[in-house]
């Protein structure tokens, strides 16, 4: 995904019908996995796929929210909801890297990245080639359904 992450955690947060700091912190959750870009360029020089780092590993995160969740019902439960509808976005992006980029569904048995289809290098630059596959079209169809959500009064919670 190039460009929908953004738009599909507004989408989820809407339809939970949350605002405020629950829907901050819904959209903050849909990117994080993609903060491990900035290691991948800036310390790995591009050397691993970036879907191999810790953030685009569901079974990472299934760890953290082992520890996470019952820790917060214990000592803030009133922030259980944010805190669920944030690994319900971290693991939508998750869910929508999988359709062309990979992840590692089955880690730490099997590190194979499991995508839906392959984006081929069919253009001179890999950003149009992801542009030209039909994945592209999902991408641009989630945009759009957020933009929707955002400016229709009629859906306004």
């Amino acid at each position: 995904m190039l460009i929908a992450h953004l738009p599909a955690g507004y989408i989820l947060g809407r339809m939970a019908c949350r605002k405020g700091a629950v829907m901050g912190t819904v959209l903050a959750a849909s990117m994080l996995p993609d903060l491990d870009m900035f290691w991948f360029h800036l310390v790995d020089g591009g050397s691993l796929h970036h879907h191999r780092y810790f953030p685009h590993v569901p079974g990472f995160w299934v760890m953290v929210a082992v520890v996470v969740l019952p820790l917060i019902t214990m000592f803030k439960r009133q922030w259980l909801l944010s805190a669920c509808l944030a690994f319900a976005a971290l693991f939508l992006h998750l869910l929508l890297d999988t359709l062309v980029g990979g992840i590692m569904w089955f880690w730490p048995f099997d590190d194979t990245l499991i995508r839906l289809a392959i984006v081929s290098p069919t253009h001179s630059h890999w950003i149009l080639s992801f542009m030209a596959h039909w994945s592209f079209a999902v991408e641009v169809m989630i945009c759009i359904t957020g933009l929707f959500l955002l400016f229709c009064k009629k859906f306004k919670t």
